[in-house]
C-alpha cells in the first residue's frame, strides 16, 4: 500500500492567485480555519492558507507539489521554501557521502509539465570529474536557471558518459492507464536508462543513486515482470543536491527538454509554456482553435486536468 505523504511550503502571491483560479471548481465545501480553500486533485488534498502556506497530502502529494514548485520557479526564479513537517522531523539524517565518490545517477524532467515529453537521463561521474563539474557550477541543479543550463549542458554532454530516454506524448498517452500511473512510467524509464548506461562500458562506481519518488519496494514492484531490472540502487531524497551524477542527469534532461519545448514552439508558431497552470490552459485553447483537439494527443499529457479545462473552456 502506498504511503501517504505530506509536503508543505510557502508560495508567492502570484502563484497563490494561480492556485486559487486553478482549484476554483475543485474546492471542498468546508475548509480549515485560516485557509483560503481545501481542494481535491486525484489522490491529493491541497490546502492553501491565507499566509501563503500550501499543504499537499496524499499518495501523489509529491507529484502535485512538484508541479506547483516548478510554477514558482518559472514565475519567480527560485523554488519555494519547504516547511519542515512532522514526517520530515521523523526522518533520520542521511550522512552518506554521495559527493566525493564515483557514481551513476538518474533523474527526470517533464512529469509535471502538460506539454513536452518526459525525459530521463542516467549519467556516470567519476572522482576525476568532480573538479571539472565544480568549475562549471554544477551542484544544486534544481536551482540552476534555464540560461545556465543552456550554457553548461553541452560541456557536460561532451565529457560525462550518459544515456537519455525520451518518452514522447503520443507514447505516454497510449501507455498511461489506471494500471500504469506516472510513478510506474518513471520507474520503467529510470530502469531503462540505467540498464543501457551500465551496458555501454565497464564503469567503476561506488553506488547507483536514484532520487526517491517511491519507496524502494514500490519502485521494484513497478518493474515486476520486466527483463533486465537494475538492482542494488541507493534511493535518497533531493539526490540532485547530494550526488553529482544525479545533478548531471538532471541538467542534461532539462537541457534536452528546453530544446524540445523550443522545437515544439517553432513548429506550431505558438509559444509553448512549461508547467501546468492556467496560462498553459490558454496556450492549449489556442492550439485547439488552430489545429484541432486531436493535436493535443501528440504534444500534451491528456490525463492532466488541463485537458478538461481546455476542451470545455473552463
Amino acid at each position: 500500500m502506498n504511503k501517504q505523504k505530506t509536503i508543505v511550503y510557502k508560495i508567492s502571491d502570484n502563484v497563490k492567485e494561480e492556485m486559487i483560479e486553478y482549484f476554483q471548481d475543485k474546492k471542498r465545501e468546508k475548509k480549515p480555519p485560516y485557509s483560503i480553500f481545501q481542494a481535491d486533485e486525484a489522490d491529493t488534498v491541497i490546502t492553501l492558507y491565507e499566509s501563503g502556506k500550501v499543504m499537499f497530502q496524499g499518495v501523489s502529494a509529491d507529484i502535485d507539489a512538484q508541479m506547483w514548485k516548478q510554477r514558482e520557479i518559472f514565475l519567480n526564479g527560485k523554488p519555494p521554501v519547504e516547511k519542515e513537517t512532522k514526517e520530515k522531523k521523523k526522518e533520520k539524517k542521511d550522512t552518506t557521502d554521495y559527493y566525493f565518490i564515483s557514481s551513476i545517477g538518474s533523474d527526470e524532467v517533464g512529469t509535471g509539465d502538460y506539454f513536452g515529453p518526459i525525459i530521463v537521463t542516467a549519467a556516470y561521474v567519476s572522482r576525476k570529474d568532480i573538479s571539472f563539474l565544480e568549475n562549471l557550477g554544477v551542484r544544486d541543479s534544481k536551482k540552476t536557471t534555464d540560461e545556465k543550463i543552456i550554457e553548461i549542458a553541452p560541456d557536460i554532454i561532451k565529457r560525462i558518459p550518459h544515456v537519455t530516454i525520451i518518452l514522447n506524448n503520443k507514447e505516454y498517452n497510449k501507455n498511461y492507464s489506471k494500471d500504469i500511473n506516472m510513478n510506474k512510467i518513471k520507474a520503467i524509464l529510470h530502469n531503462k536508462a540505467l540498464y543501457q548506461l551500465l551496458n555501454k562500458d565497464n564503469f567503476h562506481y561506488d553506488m547507483i543513486v536514484v532520487d526517491q519518488f517511491a519507496k524502494p519496494f514500490v519502485y521494484y514492484n513497478y518493474l515486476k515482470g520486466l527483463p533486465n531490472v537494475v538492482k542494488n540502487l541507493t534511493f535518497t531524497t533531493k539526490a540532485e543536491d547530494k550526488c553529482l551524477s544525479v545533478a548531471c542527469a538532471s541538467i542534461i534532461s532539462r537541457y534536452l527538454f528546453l530544446k524540445e519545448i523550443k522545437k515544439l514552439s517553432n513548429g506550431l508558431g505558438i509559444e509553448i509554456l512549461k508547467g501546468a497552470g492556467t496560462k498553459v490552459d490558454e496556450v492549449g485553447k489556442e492550439i485547439v482553435s488552430e489545429f484541432g483537439k486531436e493535436k493535443l494527443q501528440d504534444i500534451a499529457k491528456i490525463n492532466f486536468k488541463n485537458t478538461d479545462k481546455i476542451l470545455n473552456n473552463k
